[in-house]
């Protein structure tokens, strides 16, 4: 007895290896408010620092925006929403105009260590300027930022002292790390910088 063709066609379609689907596109980070930004940018700050700090951040296209101008001496940049880990930091205003060049290279598609070597030839030329005074930097990377509590968990804490052109000889500081020393990196350079090793 021959079965119908409907049956015959339900048995193979039934037997045949639908195409697999394509995974769904991870959902985009959910928009953080302004002040939830600044809240998180500012939290590497010592407390006392921190409510006059300016803060850049991040509008809902991924463009890095002032948040607020603020009348202290430091400049924060708030963690990318984008980002999946936590990343905040905060330097002197008088380091600004040299971390603001790093970025507009950055964005024009100038990668890696050569961000550097055109820096560094526009302070030789005069056409950067770098601060004559220590200038302190704060960080915290990592871990996981509570936009509802304002704070960060697992984060990891960097310290730095801006002394540019700073070297071994100038600071009687180690040019390369030894214990939980501070030493002086990128040493001779406009970059130069103390480290200061968590927990010191």
């Amino acid at each position: 007895m021959t079965r119908p063709a409907t049956i015959v066609a339900v048995a193979l379609l039934g037997s045949a290896r639908l195409p697999a689907q394509a995974p769904a596109a991870p959902a985009p980070p959910p928009a953080m408010l302004p002040a939830e930004q600044i809240a998180g940018a500012v939290l590497p700050l010592p407390m006392d620092q921190q409510a006059g700090a300016t803060v850049l951040g991040y509008d809902p296209g991924g463009k890095l925006v002032t948040l607020r101008k603020g009348a202290g001496a430091m400049t924060c940049i708030a963690s990318d929403p984008r980002a999946e880990q936590f990343h905040a930091a905060c330097y002197h205003n008088d380091m600004e105009p040299f971390m603001a060049r790093g970025r507009e290279l950055r964005a024009s598609g100038v990668a890696g260590a050569q961000v550097d070597t055109v820096r560094f030839r526009e302070v030789k030329e005069g056409k950067l300027l770098m601060p004559k005074h220590p200038s302190a930097l704060y960080q915290l990377f990592g871990g996981k930022f509570d936009p509802v509590k304002r704070e960060v968990t697992g984060a990891t804490p960097l310290y730095v002292v801006y002394i540019p052109f700073a070297t071994g000889g100038t600071t009687g500081l180690p040019e390369k790390p030894v214990g939980k020393m501070p030493w002086v990196m990128f040493a001779g350079t406009p970059k130069a910088h103390i480290m200061f090793m968590p927990g010191m």
